[in-house]
């Protein structure tokens, strides 16, 4: 089996507590960026590699998966669904995969991982050596919350997963490259301390064996978001690189400062847009101030509220709120409402799905 056979492993499940309240309803991965679903960004990710066959893993929330990825037409792909019964751990996942991937080299991609840019020059280098597997590294201010690499010349000789005591800075991103020999190795590992199979000892695994076990340092925005100050983040970095928009409709009586992004379908009255932000379908804003860095997602209603640097998912109301909504995640089908008028005032908020708040 070539290394042109690549296929995608994205997993898609996981209990997601560091996003709860969230989480308690919906799946982390399918949290908007920019008016999109993080697990999105990644199979367009692959598809651009050209990698079209994909399994995506899921767990609690597979359905809502299902239902927002379908059979994965829309991204030029084919998409399974491969069920896992509990999140055992990344490693787990692949084990359970291992029919879907049938031994074919793939890569393996963590739903709620955002690249900016993509990993197609990484898939290739991949592709076109001969290596057993490929790891993306990064540095990072709290090495000891992830898996990290430590490199002596150049070659990886140890990845330990969450050190007490790292010995460097390189964490190991959610995006890795493997051939067939991991399905040896996995089937040889024990769970960790916290009950898992963990990837990070199935790659250190195939270095005990002396396989070739490749490293590249990212040269481009990566975020993990897996928590609600990296979603936040995470949608600031993508709107800003994103060019301005105009498919719905903007009154006279609005003004627009910015790169703005109207989606099809949303109105815009007496309001001001600063970008950037992204307003979603069929939503519509009215005698309100958004932005900068803001996404409101399709189908939300706006009127007499201020919000920046938030995110604000679908099927959302907020109206009348007096003080202005920053650093907000606000889930799907939620309520805030307030009294008028506008304070000198700032809040920050996490409010999951059919919350209803009555601000006063």
């Amino acid at each position: 089996m070539t290394k042109e056979n690549l296929r995608g492993l994205i997993l898609s499940g996981g209990k997601g507590e560091r996003l709860r309240p969230f989480t308690y309803s919906g799946a982390k991965q399918l949290v908007p960026i920019a008016n999109k679903p993080v697990l999105f960004y990644a199979i367009e990710d692959l598809v651009r590699c050209g990698i079209t066959d994909i399994g995506i893993v899921v767990g609690d929330t597979g359905a809502q998966v299902k239902e927002a990825v379908g059979e994965g037409g829309r991204f030029g792909a084919r998409v399974i669904y491969i069920e896992q019964d509990a999140p055992l751990g990344i490693a787990h996942a692949v084990k359970v995969a291992a029919d879907f991937l049938a031994g074919h080299p793939f890569v393996l991609y963590l739903g709620d991982n955002l690249v900016l840019g993509g990993v197609d020059t990484f898939v290739q280098r991949f592709r076109s050596d001969s290596s057993n597997c490929q790891i993306l590294l990064c540095r990072v201010e709290s090495p000891q919350s992830f898996g990290v690499a430590e490199l002596v010349d150049g070659r990886v000789v140890r990845v330990v997963e969450k050190p007490r005591q790292p010995l460097s800075d390189l964490a190991v991103i959610g995006v890795y490259m493997f051939d067939w020999h991991v399905f040896e190795a996995v089937q040889q590992l024990r769970p960790s301390a916290r009950g898992e199979l963990e990837i990070t000892d199935t790659i250190q695994c195939l270095i005990d064996k002396g396989l070739a076990v490749q490293a590249q340092e990212l040269d481009r925005y990566w975020m993990d978001t897996g928590k609600m100050d990296d979603i936040l983040e995470a949608n600031a970095v993508v709107l800003d690189s994103l060019p301005a928009r105009e498919e719905g409709s903007i009154d006279s009586a609005s003004q627009v400062r910015g790169r703005v992004i109207v989606e099809p379908g949303a109105q815009v009255t007496n309001s001001v847009l600063e970008g950037p932000l992204i307003i979603g379908e069929e939503s519509h804003i009215a005698d309100s101030q958004i932005g900068p860095h803001t996404s409101v997602y399709h189908h939300c209603q706006v009127k007499g509220s201020r919000i920046a640097n938030s995110v604000v998912m679908e099927h959302t109301l907020i109206e009348d709120v007096g003080y202005c909504i920053q650093d907000s995640l606000i889930g799907r089908f939620v309520e805030l409402r307030g009294e008028g008028g506008m304070e000198d005032r700032r809040c920050a908020l996490t409010l999951g799905d059919h919350s209803q708040i009555r601000a006063v």
